[in-house]
């Protein structure tokens, strides 16, 4: 680390000089310098204390005391790559296999859930040996070039829609084709998927894989109705592909009630490939592809040796093996349900008082607040979104963002130990802001 801090000034100058400009940064108008977090709390040079409802990357709390010690530990004894013989590899991916179904039970470590996303791809073409795949509209599976293209929400900004990549609707209850107000929206959805797959095959392609987020974020904060997945995965299936769920984002308790949010589809769906990536280090790169015997069989099968430098090494093992301990002992699963439930609850008061709140949605520590600028048409209100954001920022040092294909949607993934004092705050400080703009009409 460096013994004398930059100005913030100068360290903006060199980042513009010496960073590529596409990585942006949040509130790039006005960027905050954060100089170190704990919990879920950040600081920047000058010691201001932002609250930080954007970071499900640090799962478990920024620099939690018993992940860099278990990082530190490990790094002071040995790391080194996974073609040596190592406890924590295997250790780790036997605590994996616990809370997963019984018919996950393999494992390949990567570096992030981008990695994760490309295995999971050549696994599901190497198996079903088709090449084709079904992904969700605004879908965001990575940023390789081999995500990108089954990712609408960057390929439409791009070179567009390659041939073998088909893109089933969103199973958007709020505004999608099919709405609250039909009796069974997860099979009507589905249905599209079923048309989809025939369409496919009047061309003559085949199906390799269905890949959804298990909770689509960047579609907006989503939930998907019930019994999509299932009926989803029994029509990929008898086309001969197979169901990857993207739990990148949405897994290792986030939804409370459950360790992964494909659970949330009932006891009877069971992905055949999952990936994982975010939250699993805590801020250590860590990710991971968790599949069939089947599947991994017809991987090794084709007698290419898969190796990856870093992917397991016993330091990132000791940090995901950290991470499961203090999500058990610190009950952050049950926090996360009881304090996603108050948030929820206290938006949907809010949406009482102000027209411009058209949905409040989510499970868990994943919720969207959807801002329209009327309910009728669900016109998105993008602008007011922004707004508001910059506001809880400059006037309440709070961090939000926002996402939706329109970016209309304010969306909550904070670290797992948010408090109901802080859901409170977070309300109430929206309230305020809102109630403002409408007072003035902005």
């Amino acid at each position: 680390m460096a013994s004398e801090q930059l100005k913030k000034e100068e360290t903006l100058a060199m980042r513009r000089r010496l960073i590529g400009q596409s990585c942006r940064l949040f509130y790039s108008d006005d960027p905050v310098k954060i100089v170190r977090a704990r919990g879920q709390y950040l600081f920047d040079e000058n010691g201001k204390r932002y609250l930080d409802c954007i970071s499900n990357v640090h799962h478990v709390g920024h620099c939690h005391p018993s992940i860099t010690k278990a990082a530190a530990a490990q790094m002071d004894i040995l790391n080194t790559n996974t073609r040596f013989l190592h406890d924590n590899v295997v250790l780790y991916a036997e605590r994996l296999a616990a809370t997963l179904p019984e018919k996950l039970s393999v494992f390949y470590f990567v570096n992030s859930g981008s990695e994760a996303n490309d295995l999971a791809l050549r696994l599901a073409q190497q198996y079903t040996q088709h090449e084709d795949v079904i992904v969700l509209d605004h879908a965001y599976h990575g940023h390789l070039m081999s995500l990108i293209d089954i990712s609408p929400y960057k390929f439409r900004k791009l070179a567009g829609q390659k041939e073998w990549v088909h893109v089933a609707p969103l199973p958007d209850t709020y505004r999608g084709m099919y709405r609250e107000d039909h009796p069974n929206p997860g099979q009507a959805y589905a249905d599209t998927v079923k048309d989809l797959i025939e369409e496919v095959h009047s061309k003559g392609r085949k199906i390799s894989a269905f890949f959804a987020e298990s909770l689509p974020s960047v579609g907006g904060q989503l939930v998907l109705p019930q019994g999509y997945s299932a009926k989803v995965a029994e029509y990929v299936r008898s086309a001969g592909g197979v169901f990857v769920a993207d739990e990148v984002q949405t897994g290792f308790g986030r939804v409370g009630s459950h360790f992964w949010a494909f659970q949330l589809q009932g006891d009877g769906f069971c992905p055949d490939i999952v990936t994982m990536g975010k939250p699993m280090g805590n801020g250590h790169p860590l990710a991971c592809v968790a599949t069939t015997v089947e599947i991994a069989g017809a991987f090794t099968a084709n007698g290419v040796e898969y190796f990856n430098t870093f992917g397991g090494n016993p330091v990132s093992c000791a940090i995901g093996l950290a991470v499961l301990d203090v999500i058990e002992k610190e009950d952050l699963r049950g926090n996360a349900e009881r304090v996603g439930a108050h948030l929820k609850d206290l938006l949907t008061k809010l949406k009482t008082r102000h027209q411009i709140i058209g949905d409040v949605r989510g499970v868990g520590l994943f919720v969207g607040l959807e801002l329209v600028k009327d309910r009728e048409m669900k016109t998105p209100a993008t602008e007011t979104a922004a707004r508001v954001v910059k506001r809880l920022k400059e006037e309440d040092q709070i961090c939000v963002s926002t996402d939706g294909p329109w970016e209309n949607v304010l969306k909550f993934k904070p670290p797992m130990c948010f408090s109901m004092e802080d859901t409170e705050l977070v309300v109430r400080c929206i309230e305020r802001i809102l109630t403002d703009m409408e007072a003035n009409d902005l």
